[in-house]
């Protein structure tokens, strides 16, 4: 999935899939986690967000399933 660059002290870049419904996020840490089933209009809402940390710490972690992937940095590109 492709994710763009945000400007926020806690995430790196943010990508959405429509199709599948699937946010996937990527911290400064490197650490990337995908969130599913988020619709349309919450990505919406993230992406335009004045704190893109503050929208997902309370509006899309404690509503949508996530799972983590590994991290950009474990498999040798960080």
């Amino acid at each position: 999935m492709e994710r763009e660059k945000v400007e926020s002290s806690s995430l790196d870049s943010v990508g959405y899939d429509p199709r599948s419904e699937t946010l996937e996020v990527e911290f400064k840490n490197g650490g990337v986690y995908r969130y599913l089933e988020v619709p349309e209009d919450e990505w919406r809402s993230l992406r335009t967000a004045e704190s893109k940390g503050s929208y997902l710490n309370t509006h899309i972690k404690p509503t949508y399933r996530y799972r983590k992937l590994v991290s950009a940095k474990k498999r040798g590109r960080g």
